[in-house]
């Protein structure tokens, strides 16, 4: 979706300042409208006059969270005065001003930053047109690309430690159709949390019109992904909620710790000093270098395939960098003694490195053992749910006390995570840490079964070895003016995808993602389906009208049904639909919503991009017609191969 611009503008044909008419529609249709376009924004302005004061909440909302308000003073309106205060009082950046210049303006030493355009007959001049419209477009793309780099508001120029308000407090008090959808994007994107799908999120995130709802949906997907494991992806999504918001800290946390988990340890610790000039007491900061460093001395020592006596020597050696990482974490606990998490982690580690031959004096230990705790016990009886509480008092109990208390602890805590099989593995790596160090063996060994029994009981995310992805022509409908993929080709194409699976050893483990339209898609399902590919339908429609629209058409339209009804009656999953799954399409303007087929095109490429960038293969029956958009077959090819290199195209001119 393009991001939105607010224009606050007099309306219909006014007398200028000389008394001459001036049509400001025509300056809105000729020059705002198209220049604003040509920067990828997409204007929007209330449809009536409304006297001072009388803003309206769709006017209210538009003006407070657009990405940018462009402002014409040409005239002394008061409508327009007042919406910019009001954009100025709110939002730190992200303001234009334009207007027909003239001998006296008020406010002239503020609005000298203004950009003029020129006019003949009270119209936009067609003979410096093109120059005024080049000038403002870009003019919004510098605004755009420099939104963290000038505060454009003179309030917070002014008043350097004043903060704008979180977006979602920007929202009017009175329900409309932004705050209904808004609300709706939300719940979706709640749901999209809880079931672990970064692919569902990354497409919600794409579709939001304004740069703050993008910024909280990237984010979203970024945390998915770090969840699951698959750093690299979710460092491209805090990368990109930086690009647009280059302060933003969740995401400055986060790109760190992902360089941490990438092994790009230098640049991690960068940007960890980097926040911690910015937040020099902040517990969460000290908390992530702790966690940064403690990532370093675990890859000092840590083999695969080495015995515990192995590892435990190795690990003896690197004294310096344990130490390293105890000082972040006590430093954490010691600035917010809530921090349960931080403390427990210091303690943990100053009790490994006394365990491994270390600088381990008793008095520092004693002291962390009794905060900790209390934190813990404190932070539970706020929310008896908090699994991470558990979690911290669990740790705290094998670092200290007995082996029944240990099982109570590991016990709760494996309650309380509910099946999160992702809780529970962070729980299992610690302990497999303690593990691989002869740490407490007895108690180490009974947490640890503890934990596995709730993993073995849990379901784990989605990790197939290989995904193909696959996108394809649909066999020509009967009326088809140019044939693409006649139905006298859909044998060779047969062959030519199963040889294609074959080649890439597709088998049991794997999973196939496609849309399930007759020709290519259903050619690439059966396939896979003989070859024991776990098989996923995302489809762009409800099944049935996905049927008459992308199935029946093609020639023989009877025996391509039957077909797709026979595979889905086998599947263990039923088809995704698009609208359960994301909610109906996004308009793209005040006439036309986006194309469902390439929505559902990004849904399939983010999806398996979210399962691991490593792990996908494209296949696709294609003509090389680069022609479908931004998420069609053109735009998965190149972005499978830039990615992974990892594309089989089967060139439907060849067959």
């Amino acid at each position: 979706m393009k991001p939105h611009v607010f224009v606050a503008m007099p309306f219909g044909i006014k007398p200028g300042h000389d008394g001459a008419p001036i049509d400001f529609n025509r300056i809105y249709d000729d020059y705002l409208v198209p220049a604003l376009a040509a920067a990828g924004l997409e204007a929007f302005r209330v449809e009536q006059e409304l006297r001072a004061g009388d803003i309206r909440t769709d006017l209210f909302q538009e003006l407070l969270l657009a990405d940018l308000v462009v402002a014409d003073l040409t005239l002394d309106d008061p409508n327009v005065w007042y919406e910019l205060g009001v954009r100025h009082a709110l939002r730190a950046h992200g303001v234009i001003l334009v207007q027909w210049p003239r001998p006296a303006q008020p406010f002239d030493r503020y609005t000298e930053h203004k950009l003029h355009y020129r006019l003949k007959d009270g119209r936009p001049d067609p003979a410096t047109l093109a120059e005024d419209r080049a000038a403002l477009t870009r003019m919004a793309e510098a605004a755009l690309q420099a939104w963290q780099d000038r505060q454009r508001s003179p309030v917070y120029s002014l008043l350097p430690h004043l903060r704008e308000p979180d977006w979602k407090t920007l929202l009017p008090g009175v329900r409309n159709a932004f705050t209904v959808a808004c609300e709706e994007w939300m719940r979706r994107m709640a749901v999209a949390r809880q079931n672990g799908r970064a692919g569902d999120i990354l497409v919600l995130a794409d579709e939001m019109p304004t740069r703050a709802l993008r910024i909280e949906a990237r984010h979203a997907a970024g945390e998915v992904l770090l969840k699951l494991r698959h750093h690299d992806f979710a460092l491209e999504q805090f990368e990109a909620v930086l690009a647009l918001d280059a302060g933003y800290k969740p995401a400055r946390e986060r790109k760190a710790v992902c360089l941490g988990r990438l092994g790009r340890l230098e640049e991690a610790r960068e940007w960890v000093r980097r926040l911690s000039e910015t937040y020099p007491h902040d517990a969460g900061v000290w908390a992530l270098s702790g966690r940064i460093e403690t990532d370093n001395w675990v890859s000092r020592w840590w083999r695969d395939g080495a015995s515990a006596a192995e590892l435990r020597g190795a690990a003896e050696s690197e004294d310096a960098a344990l130490a390293e990482a105890i000082e972040p974490y006590r430093k954490a606990f010691v600035i917010d003694p809530a921090h349960h998490c931080s403390g427990v982690k210091a303690l943990m580690l100053l009790r490994l490195r006394r365990h491994l031959g270390g600088d381990g004096e008793p008095a520092p230990i004693d002291d962390l053992v009794g905060g900790v705790r209390w934190a813990a016990l404190s932070a539970q009886e706020r929310n008896p749910q908090d699994c991470r509480a558990r979690a911290s008092h669990a740790a705290l109990c094998l670092l200290v006390e007995p082996l029944e208390t240990v099982c109570r602890a590991y016990g709760a805590t494996a309650a309380a995570a509910n099946g999160d099989w992702i809780a529970l593995a962070s729980s299992r790596q610690t302990l497999c840490l303690l593990r691989d160090l002869e740490f407490r063996p007895r108690e180490t060994a009974a947490a640890l079964g503890i934990i596995d029994r709730e993993i073995a009981r849990s379901t784990p995310p989605l990790q197939p070895r290989r995904v193909f992805l696959f996108s394809g022509h649909m066999i020509d409908a009967p009326d088809r003016a140019s044939p693409r993929f006649p139905p006298d080709k859909e044998g060779i194409a047969a062959r030519r995808i199963a040889a294609a699976l074959d080649a890439l050893g597709a088998g049991p483990g794997d999973l196939a993602l496609a849309q399930g339209a007759s020709g290519g898609d259903l050619l690439f399902l059966e396939a896979c389906k003989v070859r024991g590919v776990r098989l996923q339908l995302m489809l762009p429609f409800a099944e049935p009208a996905f049927i008459e629209r992308s199935v029946r058409p093609a020639t023989d339209g009877a025996r391509w049904c039957a077909r797709y009804r026979a595979l889905r009656a086998g599947l263990p999953d039923a088809p995704r639909t698009m609208p359960a799954e994301l909610g109906p399409l996004p308009r793209i303007s005040p006439t036309a919503w986006m194309d469902p087929y390439e929505r559902c095109n990004r849904w399939l490429l983010y999806t398996a991009l979210a399962l691991g960038i490593d792990r996908v293969h494209f296949l696709c029956l294609w003509n090389g017609d680069g022609g479908d958009g931004s998420g069609g077959t053109a735009h998965m090819y190149e972005e499978v191969r830039r990615r992974t290199g990892r594309v089989t195209w089967i060139d439907a001119r060849t067959l």
